[in-house]
């Protein structure tokens, strides 16, 4: 198996002798010292695709899709006859690309997402932001906790986040508060 990998500096193909060893290995072109990973899955074959069995005899239900392929299941979306080509599992549903693509644009299937709202960067914005105008914050210090305290346990966002933000976002809306009432206690005792 000849793998086109090259060296960085001088471009020359790297045999598979100097893949994944613990050390660095010269190049054996220009002697400069590499270090080249390499996961086993570049050294597999590639397997092609299913491309769906054609009807055989009469009577077997045809894909809505490709009249020339033998349906397997139907979509949960719609109920059309799908060839095992057009069977897009999801969460152990399966749908056709159309009915696929529908639930991405307009939201219809639950587990398919691809955005979220990002509440404890919501909160964060709303404790710091008002700051620049201190009296903004008699209003939005209590949003923030309010927003903190409500979405906790919501999804944080499609890549995994911690929950920091509603730490930062719930101190500094509670020092506003501390801050409120302290000011208001010091003006009303003169």
């Amino acid at each position: 198996m000849n793998l086109l990998v090259q060296c960085p500096k001088c471009h020359a193909a790297l045999p598979e002798g100097i893949f994944n060893q613990p050390e660095l290995s010269p190049c054996p072109a220009c002697d400069s010292p590499l270090r080249v990973e390499i996961y086993p899955a570049f050294f597999r074959k590639i397997n092609p695709g299913q491309s769906g069995e054609p009807i055989l005899t009469d009577g077997e239900s045809s894909c809505y899709y490709h009249p020339q392929k033998k349906a397997v299941l139907p979509c949960d979306g719609c109920g059309r006859f799908l060839c095992s080509l057009c069977d897009c599992e999801l969460s152990g549903q399966h749908f056709c690309p159309t009915c696929l693509e529908a639930g991405k644009t307009k939201g219809k299937i639950k587990n398919l997402e691809n955005q979220r709202t990002l509440y404890d960067s919501i909160a964060l914005t709303l404790a710091i932001y008002p700051m620049l105008i201190f009296y903004f914050t008699i209003i939005t210090a209590p949003m923030t906790l309010y927003m903190a305290i409500r979405y906790w346990k919501s999804p944080m966002g499609l890549v995994r986040r911690s929950k920091a933000r509603f730490v930062v976002a719930i101190i500094i809306a509670l020092l506003q508060i501390a801050g409120w009432v302290v000011g208001i206690i010091a003006l009303t005792t003169h």
